[in-house]
């Protein structure tokens, strides 16, 4: 990659912690909450939190998602920048946010605009630890479908093996696993929000 298009990225990964620094302290001060009892809620530090309000952190999926459950919003208010009414993204493109612990990485396509329920990521996967999900808001469902590779989707409890266009949905709001079987796994997710 040349020196151009290193710094395009770096750009980008900036612009999206400066982002969702500024909405995950709209979203606090929204709700009426401290970051004190935000990060309790969230089961995160309370100095995790002010490094992402300030901008200077780098946060995880998981993280993402707790401060979401915790703030009672979906995680692509988090993470979401402001839309033209035409959208293009491109493979490669859009807000990627990686898994902790799992070669895991999602990148929102489409989050809920006013008066709709439903955000859209694009998942890749490789082979190796999965990614366990920990509950979404009350009443989330998740829809997958497998573009590419092998993957066990679902409740922790029972996953299901899918192949290539195959479709499962499951509760979020439960403990939900995805774990990619085969390299090069690929799919789309549809959250569903009440």
């Amino acid at each position: 990659m040349d020196n151009a298009s290193a710094a395009g990225g770096h750009r980008s990964s900036l612009d999206l912690i400066a982002l969702i620094s500024a909405s995950i302290r709209r979203e606090r001060e929204r709700a009426g909450l401290s970051m004190a009892e935000l990060a309790r809620r969230a089961g995160i530090a309370k100095s995790t939190l002010s490094q992402l309000e300030s901008g200077t952190g780098n946060p995880s999926v998981e993280t993402l998602w707790a401060l979401g459950a915790a703030l009672e919003v979906p995680f692509s208010r988090l993470v979401d920048p402001p839309r033209p009414h035409v959208r293009v993204i491109r493979a490669g493109e859009g807000p990627v946010t990686y898994a902790e612990h799992a070669d895991y990485a999602a990148t929102l396509l489409a989050s809920c605009p006013p008066g709709a329920r439903r955000d859209i990521y694009r998942i890749t996967a490789e082979p190796g630890e999965p990614r366990i999900s920990d509950p979404h808001i009350p009443g989330s469902v998740e829809h997958l479908v497998l573009g590419t590779g092998r993957a066990l989707v679902g409740p922790v409890e029972a996953p299901v093996e899918l192949g290539p266009g195959d479709y499962v949905t499951y509760p979020g709001d439960a403990l939900h696993v995805f774990e990619a079987l085969a390299p090069g796994t690929a799919a789309v997710i549809v959250m569903e929000h009440v």
